[in-house]
């Protein structure tokens, strides 16, 4: 095994732990904050980016091509996507009532009819 093997191996490692501890930082947020804003954000913001640590480090341990094109057409498909459906579940809450009005600084949404 060469050199660049082992430090691609720990460099893995060291990836994957951090993916792990930041998608398990998005639970512990989603499980504890208060509203449906905030949780939106742990469900979106760590999550990804815990992802994205993963999928580095998947990549940096399997090394091959067909592999390395599927890891990033999930990563690519994974920001696409996750940033939309948080806004969708927010304003689904905002729309049936869900929200609490007070935290709030400016209500964009206030006087426009729902759709």
């Amino acid at each position: 095994m060469s050199n660049w093997s082992r430090a691609a191996d720990l460099v893995s490692s060291v990836l994957l732990l951090g993916g792990a501890m930041s998608c398990l930082n998005g639970v512990v947020g989603m499980l504890r904050l208060p509203d449906v804003f905030t949780r939106s954000y742990a469900a979106t913001n760590p999550q990804t980016f815990g992802m994205l640590l993963l999928v580095a480090g998947v990549a940096l341990r399997l090394r091959s091509t067909f592999d390395l094109g599927t890891l990033a057409l999930v990563a690519f498909f994974q920001l696409l996507t996750s940033a939309v459906a948080a806004h969708l579940v927010a304003r689904a809450a905002y729309r049936t009532g869900l929200v609490d009005e007070c935290p709030l600084l400016y209500d964009e949404l206030k006087d426009s009819p729902p759709k």
